[in-house]
């Protein structure tokens, strides 16, 4: 394994992947180990990313390489069922699976209640017990061999969730998925692995939650594979509320088959430095796709969401749009790429990026992307970055509204045209009142509503 000046911070990670090593070569989950030796081989060779790549470019990951991050011991930190109850929602919480600090909690997990055609169990025993639609999905979906990050939590998975939806089932009660870093004194590092695969014709919600509460920074590396059967209908919402300070690198990589519908929304309401790489593959006829999302990033935090919709097939649609809001000096970046592949005809795909600056310190980089091969497309991208209008601001004021008022109420109504479009209402609830609190001014529109 060769290591280059940019390889800085990763001699942990070989002996770790060394104690999983000696611990699969034989017994459940041994087929995954070639698979493991390679994405290791491919990050040790090429290190972390650096900013002289071009997908990396305008987001510094230097202070990950160089940090030491331990693995955490099992046990849940002292985490109860009321610190985790303001990051759930629902009747009583819901069906639910549980991590803490990477490891599977049960006693905080609701899984004994779950409706007829779902399996929800933790990949450390989905792994075990040799699941067999594990084997079939497990790592044949996200792109890991293209970037060092998903590498690396290939190797090192040990835990995660797998949901299983039969075919035909209809689920009505979203399924939600909780990772908790809750470190006292040590910064740790996890590689939750999420594995979702909905059959033909099912329908699923899932709400995919990031949480911290931990007083050390730490370090989240989480790969999650979602597959679409035929006919299937699946809302997907990752929600980041990490706290100051952490590192989050996720990626989440969508295969959808024919005359699928699937939405994804990447919601980011903390954390210091976030990166969501969302992939999306349409590789049937007739699907249906729309990426969605909103993040606020202030002083201190770092927001990148990189995208990529791959029309493999003709005849499907896709839509992104996403939304930020950037105060004190705060940094965001957007890239979109929409591939159009040969023979792909018939594609309607749209993408927008919006951004709304609340400082001059603040700052956003977007980079939208077309690539197409098929001459019978509809394919349209748009950028738009500014400041709160003060021609606005002028008519709120002529109304009765102080200044810092009007200018409060146009940045919650920039920032709730996105919230609004989340389906589960206890979920869009909640992420309301947490704008209120995010948001200048916003407490004040609370208790005047």
């Amino acid at each position: 394994m060769t290591q280059a000046v940019e390889h800085q911070g990763i001699e942990s990670y070989i002996s770790r992947f060394e104690e999983i090593e000696r611990r699969s070569a034989t017994g459940p989950g041994a087929w995954l180990l070639p698979i493991r030796k390679a994405a290791m081989a491919r990050f040790c060779d090429r290190g972390f990313p650096t900013t002289k790549q071009e997908e990396w470019r305008f987001t510094n990951v230097a202070p990950i390489a160089r940090a030491e991050f331990a693995i955490a011991p099992r046990g849940n930190a002292g985490v109860s069922p009321a610190d985790l109850s303001p990051f759930l929602f629902g009747p009583r919480g819901g069906h639910r699976i549980v991590f803490v600090n990477g490891h599977f909690d049960p006693a905080l997990s609701m899984l004994d209640a779950l409706p007829r055609g779902v399996s929800l169990v933790n990949l450390g025993k989905a792994l075990a017990d040799e699941t067999p639609p594990l084997q079939a999905h497990l790592t044949r979906h996200a792109d890991y061999r293209s970037e060092a990050f998903p590498d690396l939590n290939t190797a090192l998975m040990s835990d995660g969730a797998f949901l299983h939806v039969a075919k035909g089932a209809v689920i009505e009660t979203p399924i939600q998925l909780v990772f908790v870093s809750a470190a006292l004194e040590k910064s740790l590092v996890t590689h939750p692995r999420v594995l979702i695969v909905a059959e033909d014709s099912s329908q699923v919600t899932i709400v995919e939650s990031y949480v911290g509460r931990s007083r050390e920074p730490y370090f989240t590396n989480a790969v999650t594979e979602l597959v679409a059967g035929e006919n299937a209908v699946i809302d997907h919402y990752k929600v980041g509320r990490e706290s100051d300070g952490s590192f989050h690198v996720g990626l989440t990589h969508i295969h959808q088959h024919a005359n699928s519908n699937v939405s994804s929304f990447a919601v980011t309401m903390g954390g210091g430095l976030t990166r969501n790489d969302i992939t999306t593959v349409l590789d049937g006829e007739g699907c249906n796709c729309a990426l969605n999302g909103f993040y606020m990033s202030g002083s201190g935090q770092h927001v990148d969401n990189h995208l990529i919709v791959d029309h493999a097939k003709p005849h499907c649609d896709s839509r992104e749009f996403f939304k930020g809001v950037l105060d004190g000096r705060g940094r965001g970046v957007f890239s979109g790429k929409i591939i159009v592949r040969e023979g792909a005809q018939k594609t309607d795909a749209k993408q927008s990026n919006m951004s709304l600056l609340l400082s001059e310190d603040a700052q956003v980089d977007s980079k939208p992307q077309l690539e197409i091969f098929a001459d019978d497309v509809k394919c349209t991208h748009g950028v738009t970055v500014g400041q709160v209008s003060d021609d606005a601001v002028f008519y709120l004021r002529s109304r009765g509204l102080d200044e810092k008022s009007a200018r409060g109420l146009l940045v919650y109504g920039f920032a709730h045209e996105s919230i609004a479009c989340i389906r589960p209402d206890p979920l869009r609830k909640q992420l309301t009142e947490l704008l209120f609190e995010r948001l200048p001014h916003g407490r004040l529109f609370k208790e005047a509503g």
